[in-house]
């Protein structure tokens, strides 16, 4: 964990947030800002810092927030599909560094980005 991370600080419930999932792994809590109208953000327990910090060593966070990721997505009545994106680096306009996955669905997504 980091101090100063805003997720290790949700993830240790030092600031709070609206849980959707948690497991010995995984922490999933709602988006503050939702970009669809079901917006969850799920984030390795394991402080990351992007997708360019998964190792052999913990490359088994990121394999099970995918499978931890259909089962929030059913949870979330995401029956007709949905997107999952992470940012990685300042180009990509990443946030907050700890690595992240969005699940964004409840309506039709726009086919391009922005």
């Amino acid at each position: 964990m980091m101090s100063d991370c805003l997720f290790c600080k949700i993830i240790a419930g030092e600031i709070p947030s609206a849980k959707v999932y948690e497991d010995d792994a995984v922490y999933a809590f709602r988006d503050i800002a939702p970009m669809a109208p079901v917006h969850v953000l799920v984030v390795p327990k394991q402080h990351i810092a992007s997708a360019d910090g998964i190792t052999p060593e913990n490359s088994a966070y990121v394999a099970r927030i995918f499978e931890v990721i259909p089962k929030i997505a059913a949870a979330e009545g995401l029956t007709n599909g949905y997107r999952v994106i992470t940012n990685c680096g300042e180009d990509a306009c990443q946030s907050v560094k700890h690595l992240h996955f969005h699940i964004l669905g409840g309506k039709k997504l726009p086919d391009q980005m922005a």
